[in-house]
């Protein structure tokens, strides 16, 4: 399997190509995902490939390992750029997710005070009060969004319960422009299927909903890893600069990661 799992409750640094050196949170277990998504471009693989009984990481833990791990880097002469909650899974479907949110804060404050604080989600929570909230309090609050077209989240994101990509796209109007938008353009084929989603077909109604939402930022990317599905590939750096284009020209701050 071409796919790897995050330690958990803390992984890395790592160097991430959206925000720097991120020490990463996993609320999630080290020894399979929790999802509400089941994304086919998923580099810790497919739910299916995946399965656990252990449950989400426990706010001691969380506490233990980042405080440990933060003073090695200290010693070690480093800082990270970014905390970041993401690993295995839906960072926002733990629950403790508003409680971690709260405690990473207390943590940074006091033992990192330059680093920021980011959560990578799929958004099918960002609606829910608590999570809201929480979202409110961090600094980059990355929220996905792979199309404004339903039937292909279906198809290349595969939520796994009841998902409305309107209501996604006006909880993610909700935060009055503190949220971040990630998104992945793709090519290739899944379930013989073509899932290139780097033509007008995609690209305008997506343009239109980032009108709605007013990102302060947006991240387009592509496949940078093996992918548990080989039949998806990735897009060309032009094609990816020629969208980044369009969203500059709406006025929004965008970057390209290739």
């Amino acid at each position: 399997m071409p796919t790897f799992l995050n330690d958990s409750p803390v992984f890395g640094p790592i160097q991430s190509r959206r925000l720097g050196v991120s020490l990463g949170i996993n609320l999630m277990p080290a020894t399979g995902k929790i999802c509400s998504f089941n994304c086919a471009y998923c580099e810790n693989g497919l739910n299916e490939q995946r399965r656990t009984h252990d449950g989400y990481t426990r706010l001691d833990e969380l506490e233990t390992a980042l405080t440990t791990k933060l003073a090695h880097m200290s010693r070690n002469g480093m800082q990270p750029d970014v905390l970041t909650f993401a690993g295995n899974g839906e960072p926002t479907a733990s629950p403790v997710f508003a409680q971690a949110v709260q405690l990473v804060r207390q943590i940074r404050d006091s033992t990192a005070p330059n680093a920021r604080i980011s959560v990578l989600s799929n958004g099918m929570f960002a609606d829910k009060p608590n999570v809201h909230r929480a979202l409110l309090q961090v600094d980059d609050n990355i929220l996905k969004l792979d199309t404004a077209d339903e039937s292909y989240i279906k198809l290349l994101d595969r939520p796994a319960g009841p998902y409305n990509v309107e209501e996604r796209i006006a909880a993610y109007a909700s935060f009055d422009g503190h949220v971040k938008i990630q998104t992945i353009f793709v090519s290739g084929t899944l379930e013989g299927v073509c899932v290139d989603n780097t033509g007008d077909t995609y690209v305008n109604p997506w343009l239109e909903a980032l009108k709605k939402i007013t990102p302060q930022h947006v991240f387009i990317y592509t496949i940078a890893r093996a992918v548990p599905i080989p039949t998806l590939t990735k897009v060309a750096p032009h094609i990816l600069d020629t969208i980044a284009s369009r969203v500059r020209n709406q006025g929004l701050d965008v970057s390209v990661s290739y």
